[in-house]
């Protein structure tokens, strides 16, 4: 901090001195180490490439043409002086109507129509993380448990315990059927917090998967619904990539498989969606809670108010989601955009004998690089995560961030980047690769 300031001893809530933000994570590590010293094609060509920001910048171009054609119709208040007290004055909780209508039309739009979404179960929130911690502080209390598959989201470990209390038991998946997860895992995982004495509230997964970059098959997820039904807990499915998957068709949301079995057992599955990844919006931080349970509904409204977003927001977002024939382009176009990128990526990690997951979705790939490991464990894979953020110059994601079972997965973001930076990064792995093996002859 900029002034130095004396600090007496006085104490402080216990989630302020909490360690459960995770903050300590290789994740977040990562990416203080490009925040001091990030590349610049111009003025600073040697400095840290950001592959461990899961940001979509592949279709901007898409977004900015929106806003230069229909600059009066959305980044304006509407017309007269009532649209702007309407907007600047008290917000509903519920946000504004036109909105969650349109959201809803393009979360239908994303799934290619296979999937209804009512607006009145829509409720707003700053972005993703804010719905995942408001659901969690909704359905479990402090020492109860969300059972969560690995490899994840290194975040949810600040998203769902730091604030809540609540605790993350890991359902193991591994690498021999692709991370997919199974029965046994999930009775395990299960099992595993019984045995702790503790009380399992629910199963979180993200559909598409972060960090694999794959959707999870139907039968899967029948697989998880049954399990859910049947342990009578809830199932939360995040599916902020849903729209980032490079054909729809390879996609199937929760949504869909509750309106093939008329809606039966839909009360304990809640979805999460946001404009951050596919509509590449992170800083509008627009998330919303779709919810089949009145009563999370509700409450969900209620705590939203912690966490509202701008009308102003609401009023440009309205009128660009609201436009069917820009919607239409711009889904398709990113889908290609996204497939495009990731065989650029997988190609240039190949010609330097690197394999990937085989992925169909999201803004990154899982990356093998175990055959550099001196021993398969993961401090041996932290050791070489700092060589390549401080030699290489190149902060991706190590999986044991993602609390993945097997050591030497990274994961690498390659759509917040332009193509020639994308060419360089590809270089210096390929460079690194090659000067290790040329170590280990």
């Amino acid at each position: 901090m900029g002034i130095e300031i004396e600090q007496p001893t006085i104490g402080l809530s216990k989630i302020a001195v909490s360690s459960t933000h995770g903050e300590d994570s290789p994740y977040f590590a990562g990416w203080k180490a490009y925040d001091e010293n990030p590349y610049d094609e111009t003025t600073n060509p040697s400095g840290v490439i950001q592959m461990g920001l899961a940001e979509n910048q592949v279709s901007f171009d898409l977004l900015e043409g929106y806003l230069e054609k229909n600059h009066s119709k959305a980044c304006t208040w509407g017309k007269g002086t009532r649209s702007f007290r309407e907007n600047a004055l008290f917000q509903d909780y519920h946000g504004l109507k036109s909105f969650r209508q349109a959201m809803a039309s393009f979360m239908e739009q994303i799934r290619g129509g296979r999937a209804k979404f009512d607006p009145d179960r829509i409720v707003l929130t700053a972005g993703a993380t804010a719905a995942n911690e408001l659901l969690t502080f909704i359905l479990a209390d402090p020492n109860d448990v969300l059972l969560v598959p690995t490899p994840y989201y290194p975040g949810f470990d600040r998203d769902i315990r730091w604030r809540t209390g609540v605790k993350i038991v890991p359902i193991h998946c591994d690498g021999s059927n692709n991370f997919q997860i199974t029965p046994q895992a999930m009775e395990a995982a299960y099992e595993n917090a019984l045995s702790m004495n503790l009380k399992v509230r629910g199963v979180l997964i993200t559909n598409p998967s972060n960090p694999l970059g794959i959707s999870i098959k139907k039968s899967v997820l029948e697989e998880i619904l049954e399990f859910v039904t049947r342990k009578n807990i809830h199932l939360v499915s995040d599916e902020i990539y849903s729209g980032s998957v490079f054909s729809s068709s390879e996609f199937t949301s929760i949504a869909e498989i509750l309106e093939e079995r008329n809606y039966k057992d839909c009360e304990r599955v809640h979805i999460v969606y946001s404009l951050s990844k596919d509509l590449g919006l992170p800083g509008f931080r627009v998330g919303t809670i779709y919810s089949y349970n009145d009563q999370v509904v509700t409450t969900a409204r209620r705590m939203s108010s912690f966490t509202l977003i701008s009308s102003q927001t609401q009023h440009l977002l309205a009128s660009m989601l609201s436009d069917t024939e820009f919607t239409e382009n711009y889904i398709k176009t990113n889908r290609q955009r996204l497939k495009k990128r990731y065989e650029m990526i997988i190609k240039g990690l190949k010609t330097a004998g690197i394999e990937c997951l085989d992925g169909n979705a999201g803004l990154f790939c899982f990356m093998n690089l175990s055959f550099l490991l001196e021993k398969p464990t993961k401090e041996d894979e932290l050791v070489l995560w700092k060589s390549i953020v401080e030699e290489v110059k190149l902060n991706i994601s190590p999986g044991s961030s993602c609390h993945c079972s097997e050591p030497g997965w990274f994961r690498v973001c390659f759509a917040n980047m332009s193509e020639q930076t994308l060419d360089i990064a590809l270089e210096r792995i390929h460079n690194f690769v090659a000067a290790q093996r040329q170590q280990k002859k």
